[in-house]
């Protein structure tokens, strides 16, 4: 048996005896899918230290595994439907903050090399030169004009979400900091941020044809 499929059939095997643990998150998934609410934030408050200590392994950055945490959670919810019950909703869990953190560090990676900084070999310096000026200059327009789409759904927001998530992406302030500056409590910051979150992609994702 491959490793793959013994890995399948382990968790499968785990369905059919699952922990108390495991049965209130189905029943918490259940409720979530209808639209409940509390549901959602228990599901959140439940998993949010586990994913932070598995995220820390990955990324060092606090803050920004607050923001990876949240990111993996609405992109968790918005596909509740398709989740495999066969499966623990842990382990979809953590595989789906797992890939989020992986291309959140394949981005950072590639946002970090610059074309223009030569690069060290051992017979020195080659620096790259662009050669095709208009197809810089179409990559800059496209990249304005998802910027224009970005802000065009965060203007939509209702007020207290706009707030809090222009403060948090745009002035780049942390969220003790947003807390201070509203003067409201911490977890009301964190899940204001998190439902702004939710509302953009949800947004965003009905106009991927115009990214």
């Amino acid at each position: 048996m491959s490793p793959e499929k013994e890995e399948k059939a382990k968790n499968k095997t785990a369905r059919k005896n699952p922990s108390e643990s495991s049965l209130e998150d189905d029943r918490l998934v259940a409720r979530a899918i209808k639209g409940d609410q509390d549901a959602f934030s228990q599901l959140l408050n439940k998993y949010q230290k586990p994913l932070y200590y598995h995220i820390i392994k990955m990324v060092k950055d606090h803050e920004q595994i607050e923001d990876l945490i949240q990111e993996a959670f609405v992109k968790a919810f918005d596909n509740l439907k398709s989740y495999d019950t066969n499966y623990a909703f842990s382990t979809w869990l953590y595989r789906i903050t797992t890939n989020h953190t992986i291309d959140y560090l394949r981005k950072k990676k590639l946002q970090t090399m610059s074309i223009h900084d030569p690069v060290k070999t051992r017979d020195g310096e080659v620096t790259f030169q662009i050669e095709d000026e208009g197809s810089e200059t179409d990559r800059k327009i496209i990249r304005k004009q998802r910027q224009n789409i970005i802000h065009e759904a965060i203007k939509n927001l209702p007020e207290k979400y706009r707030v809090v998530i222009e403060m948090r992406h745009l002035e780049e302030l942390s969220y003790e900091e947003i807390a201070t500056e509203l003067d409201l409590p911490l977890g009301t910051v964190k899940a204001h941020i998190f439902r702004a979150r939710e509302m953009l992609y949800k947004a965003l994702k009905d106009r991927r044809n115009e990214f």
